[in-house]
């Protein structure tokens, strides 16, 4: 298939609008990348510029070796699969799977072999003699893939494919999107707004923000050990708890500290927060590493903290609960298995193994 590097790619729009800021990315042959960030951060049109639909203000795209910037889109050798499928109204299936291959000349016979064969891949044979309007989203969104597959190109591009369709049918479809690229072992690069879709597809994410790339990780590297606030809060559901408090060192140890908190903090954090002791930081802790102590009797007192419950929000399987804590509020993911109600106190035990400190000013990760 192909290696796709983007070397500090920037993207002007007229009226001076910055879309895309000096991104450098390296894709290996036979990855599947997904770009992640929300609405307006570049990272359609970064797909875009690999495509050939939009042209590239500075830097350059290269495909397999071969800078692309000045090669027309046609003569790529990409697939794009969009948001809004992108059928011809009037084909049948079987006619859109074969319509690029028969704009390029390919022989009957050819065509015809590709068209079944994707169609056996997606699970459409069934559906070759119906137009689109007689499909369901999933449907059609299997043929917007085929026709891609079909091309047999050097790097498939998806552009949010699933927004448009339930939320069954996108978890159906990423486990056939998983399918597909390991049985074509082909160069993917995915874009979505969607950072649990990103987290199930990605072997590599790309989390960005405002025109820049903020983070470039596998799945649980990116979880465990994000380096901003952003990358963070982004990244997880629930997002990320992020606690406004101060360090200061009491006994020999150092505590995270605000009204209502007081935190031991563990040693292998102690040696990046010993330059901020009474300097004010943000404790970063994900709603599911902090816990009901009913449920964890032997949790030390030093990890706890106690505050009452402002809000129970059953989940199913799961409880998500709220409260506040002085000026900070806290969101927890609790077992149904816990019994607690509005109003009621509780005593929270924080994993402070698990605990990411930031500074407050620049946002960045220091421990």
């Amino acid at each position: 298939m192909a290696r796709v590097v983007i070397q500090e790619v920037t993207k002007i729009y007229d009226g001076g609008v910055l879309a895309v800021n000096g991104i450098n990315l390296d894709v290996a042959d036979k990855e599947f990348v997904v770009l992640v960030g929300p609405s307006g951060c570049g990272k359609s049109t970064i797909l875009r510029m690999i495509a050939g639909l939009e042209p590239i203000t500075r830097g350059t795209v290269s495909i397999n070796g071969q800078i692309v910037n000045d090669v027309p889109a046609k003569n790529r050798d990409i697939a794009m699969v969009f948001q809004n499928y992108a059928l011809y109204p009037h084909m049948n299936v079987y006619e859109n799977l074969a319509f690029g291959l028969r704009l390029r000349r390919f022989p009957t016979r050819e065509v015809d072999r590709r068209v079944k064969e994707a169609a056996e891949i997606l699970g459409v044979s069934d559906c070759l003699k119906r137009k689109p309007k007689e499909l369901s989203g999933g449907e059609r969104q299997r043929v917007a893939v085929g026709r891609a597959i079909v091309r047999k190109p050097k790097v498939f591009l998806f552009d949010e494919p699933l927004s448009n369709l339930d939320a069954k049918l996108r978890v159906q479809m990423r486990m056939e999107l998983q399918k597909l690229h390991n049985r074509l072992q082909s160069t993917m690069i995915y874009v979505t707004h969607d950072q649990v879709e990103a987290l199930t597809l990605g072997d590599r994410i790309v989390v960005m923000n405002g025109g820049v790339i903020q983070q470039i990780a596998d799945p649980v590297r990116l979880y465990e050990n994000p380096v901003n606030k952003f990358v963070a809060g982004f990244i997880g559901s629930p997002p990320a708890n992020f606690l406004q408090g101060r360090i200061i060192s009491k006994n020999g140890e150092l505590h995270f500290v605000d009204d209502g908190i007081d935190l031991k903090i563990l040693r292998q954090h102690r040696a990046s927060l010993i330059p901020h002791v009474n300097k004010p930081v943000l404790l970063g802790i994900r709603p599911e590493d902090v816990y009901d102590k009913l449920f964890a009797q032997d949790a030390s007192e030093e990890f706890t903290i106690t505050a009452s419950v402002d809000l129970v929000e059953p989940m199913g399987s799961e409880i998500y609960l709220y409260f506040s804590v002085g000026r900070n509020n806290l969101i927890v993911r609790v077992g149904n298995q816990d019994t607690a109600t509005t109003n009621q106190d509780l005593q929270l035990v924080f994993d402070m193994s698990k605990a990411h400190f930031f500074d407050p000013k620049t946002e960045e990760a220091i421990a």
